[in-house]
C-alpha cells in the first residue's frame, strides 16, 4: 500500500492589502470646480425659455458638460509625488 499524504493545515498568513492610489490634492481640487459647474450648469438651465432661444439654453448645456468632463479629470489626475523618492 502507498503512503497516505498528509494534509498540514495551512498557517495563516497575515495578507496586506496592496497599494491603492487616492486621489490627488490637485485632483479633488478639479473635482469640487467640476462640481461647482455642474451645480452652475443646472441653476443657468433654470433660466432657459422652452424654445431653448436665450444665453441660458446655450451655454448651461456647455458648464453641465464641462463640469462632467472636470470631475473625469480630476478622477484621473495623476499624483506629484509618485516618481519621487523620499530620503
Amino acid at each position: 500500500m502507498g503512503k497516505k499524504n498528509k494534509r498540514t493545515a495551512a498557517q495563516p498568513q497575515a495578507l496586506s492589502a496592496p497599494p491603492t492610489e487616492s486621489i490627488s490634492r490637485n485632483g479633488k481640487t478639479l473635482m469640487a470646480a467640476g462640481m461647482g459647474t455642474v451645480a452652475a450648469g443646472f441653476i443657468v438651465l433654470s433660466f432657459a425659455d422652452p424654445m431653448g432661444r436665450n444665453w441660458a439654453a446655450v451655454l448651461a448645456p456647455f458648464l453641465v458638460l464641462g463640469g462632467y468632463a472636470l470631475l473625469g479629470l480630476g478622477i484621473f489626475l495623476p499624483s506629484q509625488t509618485l516618481g519621487k523618492t523620499t530620503e
